[in-house]
This record gives structure tokens, C-alpha cells and sequence, in this order.
């Protein structure tokens, strides 16, 4: 077993049983959504695997660990400590180095995961390439992670605060193949349309399943991004998120917001532009991608 790795004892009994197992990242709990919802949705989401057949492993760096399993106390202290810093593939050796607490990214989660042994990962959203980013170089480390890392990342789609065109061809270029659930169309987070088609559309769990180990055992490396859409009763209006994001983008540039805290920001921004609702879908769309997600490991788990 890896040096840095620590199993919490619910995953640690279900490697020992080889049991489907989904990993779920925790800047979610850390800087993606406020306290208390923020630790009222991971409970919530850890609850959705186990009931659909699978353990979940939520993944955070405490105590110069990289933690798979949280307890809820752990889960408290990153929805309520300012000092849990972001995480991606570059801050990794220096949070376990320096002993600092760590809320793992999407590209971070991916790392930890592959160590462990973990196969399926399910978050809100991917990051992908920021509206600019031809002059900013603003290109987010989850891209690089997908093309180079092999785990199924089940996801809501990219947020329509990024250029889904340009995070699409990046994922092309680089031979990440995206998937959709139940419908052609690439969903955009907070709506279930981007106005991008996914590449292929898998439906089941099985068929999922079946494509994934496909790509792997012909020597493919990398992640494959399944993108799980909103439910319609939870989606919120197109029109009325591309008017708030421009709104909050707009605000982002005049207040000289840039880096690692666009995405924060703009979130935080569409929050309160909503009155709270793009939270309400933002919870919604974790649970759904945490039933598909735990589908998914079952399925890979049975075609073993």
C-alpha cells in the first residue's frame, strides 16, 4: 500500500471484501458549497452510494495523509475550517509535506484515487477552459488530469461560467472520450444543455461499464468523463443562468478576480443572484451524479 495512503475502517473493509467503491472529492465541502449544506450534502450524497450498492470514499489531506474515508468529524472540520486550502495535482506534495489540511480538487481526487485502487469518481462538475483563457492561459488542471489519469469521472457536465466549445475540443485533442446519459446533448451543470453534443451516449450502467473497460484493456490510458445531466424538475432556466453568469463574470473582471478564485467567486456570485437557488440545483445534480456514479462502480465491479 502506498506510503501517504490511509484508509478509513468502512473502505478499508470494502477493499478487504472487494466491494464497489466511488470516490468523491471534498472541495465541494470545502470552498463549493456554504456551511452547514455543504457537510448536510456530503452525509447525504456518502448515503445515496452505500444505498446504491457501493461505498463511498470521500478523499481529503489531514495529518499529512491522504484520507480515503472521512469520518464525520473530518467532514466537519473541512466544511468549517478557512484554513482547508484547494488542492489540485501541483499543492498535493506540499499539503502532505507541509501537514496541512487539504480539500482535494477534481484533478487531485483523481490522483488519490488511482492510488487507492479506485476505478469511478463522482463530483458536481469538471473545470475546463475559462472564457479568455486564449489570452490568460486560464486552463483548469482537471483537463490534463483527464487525459493522463484512468478513473470515470461522473459529473453534471462543466459549469456555463467556462467556454464549454473550447474545454470540449481540449478534451478531443488529448483522447478523452465524453459520455452522456440519457440524452446526446452535453449538459452544462446548472442546465442540462449546453448546446454541445457528447461524443457517445451510454445510457445504462452496464453499457458504461462495458465501454470504460473497453478503452482500459486496450492499453488507453486516461479518464473517461460521464456526463449525468440534471433532472428536468431541478435544472434551472438557460436563459436566466447565461444572463446571471455574464452578470457575475463582468463582476469578476471589474473586481480583478482572477486564478483559482474565479470559479469561488462566481459560484458564490450565481448564489446570490439566484437567491440561493443554483444551490438547491447544485445539491440536486451531486445526488443524481452520486446514484449514477454508484451504478457504475457496481457495473465495473461485476464485469471483473
Amino acid at each position: 500500500m502506498h506510503q501517504y495512503l490511509l484508509f478509513s475502517p468502512e473502505v478499508a473493509a470494502a477493499r478487504a471484501a472487494g466491494k464497489a467503491i466511488v470516490a468523491l472529492e471534498s472541495t465541494i465541502i470545502s470552498h463549493g458549497m456554504p456551511y452547514p449544506q455543504n457537510v448536510q450534502m456530503a452525509r447525504e450524497v456518502e448515503q445515496i452510494i452505500r444505498d446504491g450498492g457501493a461505498v463511498p470514499a470521500t478523499i481529503a489531506i489531514i495529518g499529512g495523509k491522504i484520507c480515503v474515508g472521512l469520518a464525520e468529524e473530518q467532514l466537519e472540520l473541512l466544511g468549517t475550517s478557512p484554513d482547508a486550502m484547494k488542492v489540485s495535482r501541483r499543492d498535493l506534495p506540499y499539503v502532505l509535506a507541509q501537514n496541512k489540511l487539504g480539500a482535494t480538487t477534481v484533478a487531485a481526487t483523481m490522483i488519490c484515487a488511482e492510488l487507492a485502487g479506485i476505478q469511478v469518481f463522482v463530483t458536481g462538475g469538471i473545470g475546463g477552459v475559462h472564457r479568455g483563457a486564449e489570452t490568460s492561459f486560464d486552463i483548469s488542471a482537471d483537463l490534463q488530469e483527464l487525459a493522463q489519469t484512468s478513473v470515470a469521472v461522473v459529473c453534471a457536465g462543466v459549469k456555463s461560467i467556462l467556454d464549454i466549445g473550447l474545454t470540449l475540443e481540449y478534451l478531443e485533442t488529448f483522447g478523452v472520450p465524453v459520455v452522456s446519459v440519457g440524452q446526446r446533448g452535453f449538459p452544462a451543470f446548472f442546465t442540462r444543455e449546453s448546446g454541445f453534443n457528447a461524443d457517445f451516449q451510454l445510457d445504462t450502467a452496464t453499457e458504461q461499464a462495458a465501454f470504460i473497460q473497453t478503452k482500459w484493456s486496450l492499453g488507453l490510458k486516461g479518464g473517461i468523463v460521464v456526463s449525468n445531466p440534471v433532472p428536468a424538475a431541478e435544472a434551472m432556466p438557460k436563459e436566466e443562468i447565461d444572463r446571471i453568469t455574464a452578470q457575475a463574470l463582468q463582476e469578476a473582471d471589474a473586481q480583478g478576480v482572477t486564478g483559482k478564485n474565479v470559479t469561488p467567486f462566481l459560484l458564490s456570485r450565481i448564489k446570490a443572484l439566484t437567491e440561493g437557488r443554483s444551490l438547491a440545483t447544485n445539491i440536486a445534480l451531486v445526488k443524481n451524479n452520486a446514484r449514477c456514479g454508484a451504478a457504475l462502480a457496481v457495473a465495473m465491479q461485476s464485469t471483473h
